[in-house]
């Protein structure tokens, strides 16, 4: 259900400051972003042209990396992807972000330092959680350990986020989070790294899966004991940034055997 939004607000003219976006690093974090899109894509995580991912281009806190509206993430390519500053400006890329993806995006990176990348998506089994009464993730699932402590609810649906306050009010809505389950919408998965962030996403989505499955049966769901909860939650986080970046170095090549194109 893709819909045309009015991306007017959003400028294609870039300041007079041109950055130096040509460096090994931002072509990585480039290379690695088309990964998680094409690998997202693969898993049916996405909607359509509508959901969006980006990450703070590499040496520029003031910069992000984000997919130009009207592709599938299917179609998405290390250098179709867009540089944007916090004020409307597409200083690199050719097109435009879709709207909802500019104040959204635009405003965590802004406000959330630590947010080195985040994804949103529509994916189903979180965004059907996202819809339910009560706390979207039961910690009855072992994958579920994994976000301990590390979610939070955005109840307050205000339909698109189509102005900078409602992308600074998603933004507050996140606070110390990394995972948010937005109310009626879906879900946004922010971490200090693409990698983490996509090892997240992943892991997110099969956690809501088995629950999801668990709840489809009829019979109580049964929670983890709290202390084995957060031991086993410690045990996971201790590895998870290298684990992250062996799952992401693991889609990509998969993706370099199957989608090549990725990196072009």
């Amino acid at each position: 259900m893709a819909h045309s939004l009015n991306t007017s607000s959003v400028s294609s003219s870039a300041g007079p400051n041109q950055p130096k976006l040509e460096t090994e690093e931002i072509w990585r974090a480039r290379a690695d972003l088309a990964a998680c899109f094409r690998m997202a894509a693969h898993y049916g995580m996405e909607e359509g042209i509508c959901n969006h991912f980006s990450a703070v281009v590499p040496g520029y806190d003031d910069l992000f990396l984000v997919n130009p509206y009207g592709y599938a993430f299917s179609e998405l390519t290390a250098s179709m992807l867009l540089v944007c500053d916090f004020h409307g400006h597409v200083v690199a890329g050719e097109g435009k972000p879709e709207a909802t993806a500019f104040y959204i995006h635009a405003r965590i990176h802004k406000n959330i330092p630590r947010a080195k990348a985040a994804f949103h998506t529509h994916m189903p089994y979180a965004t059907a959680l996202s819809m339910t009464e009560g706390e979207p993730l039961i910690f009855a699932g072992q994958t579920a350990l994994k976000f301990y402590g590390r979610t939070a609810v955005d109840s307050n649906y205000n339909g698109l986020a189509l102005d900078e306050r409602e992308g600074d009010r998603i933004a507050s809505a996140i606070g110390d989070a990394d995972i948010v389950f937005m109310k009626h919408h879906g879900v946004m998965v922010c971490g200090p790294s693409i990698a983490e962030a996509w090892d997240d996403l992943y892991y997110l989505e099969r956690a809501c899966e088995v629950q999801t499955l668990a709840l489809s049966t009829g019979r109580k769901v049964l929670p983890v004991a709290p202390e084995i909860t957060e031991a086993a939650y410690l045990q996971m986080r201790e590895g998870d940034p290298e684990s992250a970046r062996l799952h992401l170095e693991s889609i990509k090549r998969t993706l370099d055997r199957t989608q090549p194109e990725f990196r072009n």
